[in-house]
């Protein structure tokens, strides 16, 4: 079971990309996880659809390879960051050509509040459903990270490696039982 974990965060110090990693780090026995990152895209245009870039092409690519998809999201001003929502536009586009089409999809995130990213996972999930993405529902997965990693950004808490763990049994069995 091949899984891509997207991080939503351009911050080489981010709590997201951290537990991204974590996540990467003891996948279940039959899962492999790459990681992906949402930087390397150009803002959306919808001008330059004719010219797909190839980087855009490439995400789409990679996406409808795998099996299933973990989004990582921060949350910024109570909502998903523009570079998360940016890749969300070119993988959805042309019209007619989303790549989350049926794509078994969880959602997580990692913030310093103790409510983490509730509210960006709820607009994620918004946007997923539209896509017609098939999401997990539970477990949910909000962490107050910010004393969870240590100065290099590797997960410490052991409850919190139990909870990665738990989350990535959970979402393995909802790729199986969707697939």
């Amino acid at each position: 079971m091949n899984i891509l974990v997207i991080y939503g965060s351009l911050r080489e110090k981010s709590l997201n990309k951290a537990l991204a990693r974590a996540l990467g780090k003891n996948p279940p026995e039959g899962m492999t996880i790459e990681l992906a990152g949402v930087g390397d895209l150009p803002l959306y245009n919808n001008d330059m659809e004719p010219t797909f870039p190839k980087v855009a092409t490439d995400y789409k690519v990679k996406i409808r390879s795998v099996d299933g998809i973990i989004i990582v999201t921060p949350e910024y001003n109570r909502s998903i960051p523009g570079a998360l929502k940016n890749m969300f536009d070119w993988t959805s586009r042309p019209y007619g050509d989303n790549a989350w089409k049926g794509k078994l999809v969880g959602v997580v995130g990692a913030a310093s509040g103790n409510i983490g990213t509730a509210l960006a996972q709820y607009d994620v999930k918004k946007v997923l459903a539209y896509l017609d993405a098939h999401i997990m529902g539970q477990p949910e997965f909000y962490l107050n990270g910010s004393d969870k990693f240590d100065a290099d950004m590797n997960l410490t808490d052991e409850k919190t490696k139990e909870h990665v763990t738990k989350y990535l049994a959970a979402f393995k069995a909802h790729v199986e039982k969707m697939s």
